[in-house]
């Protein structure tokens, strides 16, 4: 019996298995990293560390935030779970929910309080607290914000009680306006557009103006976010009265970054399993806020619900 030997090509080097393999490993390697910009971690990891005793006193300080809710699905909401804010008035959390559009009450370990359905209202993505019992929230495609008061019992609220303004920035679709923040104190709102491109802006006078007193002013904070490409999107943000920091959350990236008042990076965290204690990673981090002692609190498609505390 005769043994057909093909020929190599003379253009094709002579490659052992155990060399492709470790070819394929780096290229593999390399592709991950890129992906969750893992260079950009090492480095702000680096940084923090190396800044942590000049900012933790007078930050948030997220690498000592660990979970202590993870995960509970929010009874009576079956999908769609979307903004949070915490109303220290109430002492508890408002939700909203798209699809059906709902406002939704919680206390601070996920448990529902209540629901109050927004009938006319489109595509409602976020929500924050502005003080003075007054709520704002956002209809993503139509990138319009409604000023409703916060109810005082469960009933329906119609959209056309309310004002509203519509703040066209950019094309109408459906990576509009993702996340609200409001700082009460210098009456300006931060508003997030999550990805194509993804963007954060800054609303001047949001309050006056509904006093009467029209003088907005709208400022475009891409110079904060330029520099953070590892977090691919923005899928919500807090504005912290007690540090005057912002914090944003990108899904995609898995993590929540504070901003100082000059954008520069001063800590993130990471919401990948085994991370802040978490035994899974954050499926669909869609809304985020904290309340007026620093914990931490998230909402993640369909229905779960999760709180941090800094230890």
């Amino acid at each position: 019996m005769t043994t057909v030997t093909q020929a190599r090509p003379w253009w094709l080097p002579e490659v052992r298995p155990r060399l492709w393999a470790l070819g394929m490993l780096g290229a593999a390697l390399l592709y991950t990293a890129a992906v969750f910009h893992l260079e950009e971690r090492i480095f702000y990891s680096l940084q923090s560390a190396w800044k942590e005793e000049s900012h933790e006193a007078r930050s948030l300080w997220l690498p000592e935030y660990r979970v202590r809710v993870e995960a509970k699905p929010v009874a009576s909401v079956a999908d769609n779970l979307s903004g949070l804010t915490f109303d220290e008035h109430r002492n508890h959390l408002w939700a909203v929910v798209n699809n059906p559009e709902e406002l939704v009450a919680l206390d601070s370990d996920g448990r529902f309080i209540g629901r109050y359905p927004l009938t006319g209202f489109t595509d409602v993505e976020a929500v924050t607290y502005l003080g003075d019992d007054l709520l704002a929230v956002t209809e993503e495609r139509s990138q319009t914000l409604v000023i409703l008061p916060v109810p005082e019992r469960p009933g329906v609220l119609q959209r056309e009680d309310f004002a509203s303004l519509s703040l066209v920035l950019g094309e109408e679709d459906n990576a509009g306006f993702e996340g609200l923040g409001y700082d009460r104190a210098g009456d300006r709102l931060f508003v997030v557009k999550e990805h194509s491109p993804r963007k954060l802006y800054e609303i001047q006078g949001l309050k006056a103006a509904l006093e009467g007193r029209l003088n907005l002013r709208i400022i475009d904070r891409q110079a904060w976010i330029d520099d953070k490409d590892m977090a691919s999107d923005l899928a919500s943000v807090h504005f912290d009265e007690r540090t005057g920091h912002l914090v944003l959350l990108s899904d995609e990236a898995k993590m929540v970054l504070e901003l100082d008042r000059a954008g520069e990076l001063v800590s993130f965290r990471s919401l990948w399993s085994g991370f802040a204690g978490l035994q899974e990673s954050v499926p669909q981090a869609e809304g985020m806020t904290f309340d007026a002692f620093g914990n931490l609190y998230l909402v993640s498609e369909p229905n779960l619900f999760y709180a941090f505390e800094r230890r």
